[in-house]
């Protein structure tokens, strides 16, 4: 079995001041609103831990699982739920975290899910916005990088549940 060779994209100063900056962006444009953050599991959950403690407004969270990857570096584009929201978000200003939105049709399948509870309004962030396999048109609200193409790892982003670890972003190549 191969070592993969990791080439990197990010450190983690890098990551730091990106998230910083987006979540003023956030607290500003949601200072008088009650906000629900919706993180996509798994890849998220360390953006998402990262992003709340530097937003300076009170949030409310919760999480929904999907999945489109499993052991493959491409998306299957067969989108399942994994978890459902426990949170009431009707009427509620929601923003789904993303760790990377790639094809959009995961985001869009979540979207979807997530106005079918009749929020206020639902509104994106991710921490890298690829549009190298770009399925569907959609729009990110926030976003931490925009990345050209490759396949990345590290800072929660896994190939096959490995490399979430990583405290930097790599483009993983094999």
């Amino acid at each position: 079995m191969l070592m993969p060779e990791f080439i990197p994209v990010l450190r983690k100063e890098e990551i730091d001041k990106k998230v910083a900056a987006v979540a003023r962006r956030i607290s500003a444009d949601y200072r008088d609103a009650e906000l629900i953050m919706v993180g996509v599991l798994n890849g998220a959950f360390i953006f998402l831990s990262d992003l709340i403690r530097k937003i300076s407004i009170p949030v409310k969270v919760d999480f929904v699982g999907a999945s489109s990857y499993g052991s493959e570096t491409v998306s299957s584009e067969n989108i399942q739920l994994t978890k459902k929201l426990e949170i009431e978000i009707k009427d509620k200003y929601v923003l789904v975290i993303e760790d990377i939105v790639d094809t959009g049709l995961t985001l869009a399948y979540i979207i979807d899910y997530l106005n079918s509870f009749n929020p206020r309004s639902v509104k994106t962030c991710a921490l890298i916005d690829k549009r190298e396999r770009r399925k569907i048109s959609i729009e990110l609200d926030y976003v931490c990088h925009r990345l050209r193409k490759g396949f990345c790892v590290g800072y929660g982003l896994d190939y096959d549940g490995q490399y979430r670890n990583l405290p930097e972003i790599y483009h993983l190549k094999s």
